[in-house]
């Protein structure tokens, strides 16, 4: 079935010339990236194509526009532009800008809705655009026609001992001798400058959203506070869902009263009251002059263990409407409203305990959106630009009604230490994810060739022009900030060792010559996920010195790397067996003890990887918490709910701690 997807009538043979004018884009690397991508589990759910699409293929079995959809968009999204150049190619008339030819969509996007108020102009910007691309074009290809040098020479080499005992040590050499491992150079620490507390010394979950959905970016941006009860009321983590605890359409008191349980144990593990007291037992929260007191049913009064874990409170009229707690640098909120339906039911009138829970989140260019051509990539820049505004608003239907949803504000509390006011952000940071070097787009072309530019440059550039709304001298008049520090956070992708990492660091300083930005604004989160990148990480965090704010794993990107490099080695694990596997917690480990080597502790994150099942929130409670265990500052969520629930595992381990005893 896998080989029957790509057997169209211009895809039906097993030789090796290049497909268009792609340089990488040969039938052996298909069917290879086909081959590793499934073994890999890689298939998402998206929607880029349309039933008409696939009129006029000969598919010898067709398969589900769905399947076909899913399987090709997140495994080998270059065969779209190419699949609508042949037979679907778009007939709008592309506009002639110097030496580009620009999309009228991305060009109305650009100059309408992102340039207005960045002080840039639209002339300069496309001048500069084109700049970018002639002097790095030639240098990505390159890079690209680097990696299928080395991956043949890894061929030849493994067929070569095909059935031979191994000998892991001659491989070793072998790689040092080809360039796939490079000498490692003497000790250094990155010396980051402007780095957002967030990233730099609050551990918490971070949140993964596809930003070409608003309302999904307007969620995760919102996500820096969660509803503890709602999180344990809605999901598995939860009451078992037996007779008389179900969900129901409305509030039911009964469920209600058991997760009021389970989140009094949370508070009793984290914020300790004097004699042993709980939380399932306090009548009534109160003030004494500056310290928190907790009136028990029985009367008796106590206070916190830690009377420092009080931070802030908020009053309506005589009475407590807010607690602020703190622990491990992450606030807890309990809301207080006697008069409220769900306080009403709470002995203390407690409505809600809000965890601070995604401190972090990522907007997605890449992995997880569907962002191919140029319609797609407008629809991801202009919501960009309207997260770095403050300005992102949606309006969808819900349960048959029409719902707003705009970003949050900041919150405001009193201090328990001095009695003034002071503001808590209310949203995420947010870092960018761009494409790697191996994407291509046809929204940008060379007019003199019509060939397509490098999609990352593209998306270096507009990101850089859209975050100009949240850092330049114009924006510190707004109300809503990403950065408080002036910095602009890009994860670049599959970067293969540190020759394109360099790559990427030669880009962003150029970006930020010609669009007029201070030096080192555009930070870099560097992906551990090809196989290059890992056994030369050391080397890769090295170009990036005073860049670099992340590093991170990730098992099915990584997993499928090692297919790909080893495709004519020996036969695989199943996904199981890799997961147990002694090579991918060796993966793990490195990464953490590199990133601690090179001096990130205190300066970027160290990140793991996604949680895949956004329904089974029971199992990530139990086996999440050893992401924080194993030192990484971050972990991957998939859903503001998820970042909820995996924040109590920061709760249970000080990340600090663990970082520092490594």
């Amino acid at each position: 079935n896998i080989s029957q997807l790509l057997l169209t009538d211009n895809l039906s043979t097993t030789t090796n010339e290049p497909l268009i004018n792609s340089p990488t884009l040969t039938r052996v690397n298909v069917w290879r990236n086909i081959y590793s991508s499934y073994l890999g589990n890689r298939i998402q759910v998206s929607s880029i194509f349309s039933v008409e699409m696939f009129k006029g293929l000969k598919l010898i079995q067709p398969p589900s526009v769905r399947y076909y959809t899913n399987f090709l968009n997140h495994s080998f999204r270059q065969v779209t532009p190419i699949l609508r150049n042949r037979k679907y190619s778009n007939m709008a008339s592309y506009a002639k800008i110097g030496g580009l030819e620009v999309h009228p969509v991305l060009k109305g996007c650009v100059e309408n809705e992102i340039i207005p108020g960045s002080g840039i102009a639209a002339g300069k910007f496309w001048k500069d655009l084109e700049t970018l691309l002639r002097e790095f074009t030639p240098k990505n290809f390159a890079l690209l026609k680097k990696r299928d040098s080395i991956q043949a020479q890894i061929d030849a080499y493994l067929l070569e001992r095909k059935g031979k005992e191994w000998d892991a040590g001659a491989y070793t050499s072998f790689l040092a001798n080809i360039g796939y491992i490079v000498p490692e150079g003497p000790e250094f620490k990155v010396d980051t400058q402007n780095v957002d507390a967030e990233i730099s010394s609050i551990a918490g979950p971070q949140l993964v959203v596809p930003v070409d959905k608003a309302r999904f970016a307007l969620n995760a941006a919102n996500a820096r506070w969660g509803s503890l009860l709602d999180a344990f009321y809605g999901t598995d983590a939860g009451p078992p869902q037996t007779k008389g605890l179900e969900k129901g359409s409305s509030y039911n008191p009964a469920r209600g009263a058991e997760v009021f349980k389970i989140s009094h144990k949370f508070l009793d593990d984290f914020f300790p009251m004097t004699e042993g007291a709980k939380y399932n037992d306090v009548a009534e929260f109160k003030l004494s002059g500056s310290s928190l007191q907790m009136v028990l049913k029985n009367k008796k009064t106590v206070g916190l263990a830690d009377s420092n874990q009080f931070v802030g409170f908020n009053k309506n009229g005589s009475s407590l409407s807010n607690v602020l707690l703190k622990h491990n640098n992450l606030h807890v909120d309990i809301q207080i409203d006697r008069s409220s339906p769900v306080g009403s039911t709470h002995a203390a009138g407690v409505k809600d305990i809000f965890v601070e829970a995604a401190v972090t989140a990522i907007a997605d260019f890449e992995d997880s959106v569907a962002a191919v051509d140029a319609e797609d990539k407008s629809i991801i820049y202009r919501n960009w630009t309207g997260l770095m505004k403050g300005t992102l608003a949606d309006k969808f239907k819900k349960g048959g009604k029409e719902v707003s949803r705009v970003l949050n504000q900041d919150k405001s509390f009193v201090s328990a230490a001095s009695g003034k006011e002071f503001i808590l952000p209310g949203r995420v940071v947010f870092l960018v994810r761009n494409v790697g070097l191996h994407m291509m787009t046809d929204a940008v072309k060379f007019a003199e060739t019509g060939q397509m530019v490098p999609e990352g440059l593209l998306d270096l550039m507009i990101t850089a022009l859209a975050s100009f709304h949240d850092v330049s001298d114009a924006a510190k008049s707004k109300s809503f900030f990403n950065s408080r520090t002036g910095s602009v956070y890009i994860v670049k992708p599959k970067q293969h060792g540190p020759e394109e990492v360099q790559f990427t660091v030669d880009t962003f300083a150029r970006a930020e010559e010609l669009l007029g930005i201070p030096r080192n604004t555009l930070k870099i989160g560097i992906m551990d996920e090809e196989r290059r990148t890992s056994v030369n990480l050391k080397e890769c965090i090295r170009p990036a010195k005073s860049r670099c704010i992340f590093i991170n794993t990730g098992f099915m990107d990584r997993t499928g790397d090692e297919f790909h490099t080893s495709f004519y080695g020996d036969a695989f694990l199943p996904r199981a067996g890799v997961k147990k596997a002694p090579w991918l917690q060796a993966y793990e480990d490195w990464n953490v003890d590199t990133g601690i080597e090179t001096g990130l502790l205190g300066v970027a994150q160290i990140g793991k990887g996604m949680w895949a099942a956004p329904d089974s929130m029971a199992d990530m409670l139990k086996t999440k918490g050893a992401h924080p265990k194993s030192g990484a500052n971050c972990a991957w969520v998939p859903s503001p709910t998820a970042a909820t629930l995996h924040a109590i595992h920061y709760h249970e381990t000080f990340v600090q701690d663990v970082q520092q005893k490594l």
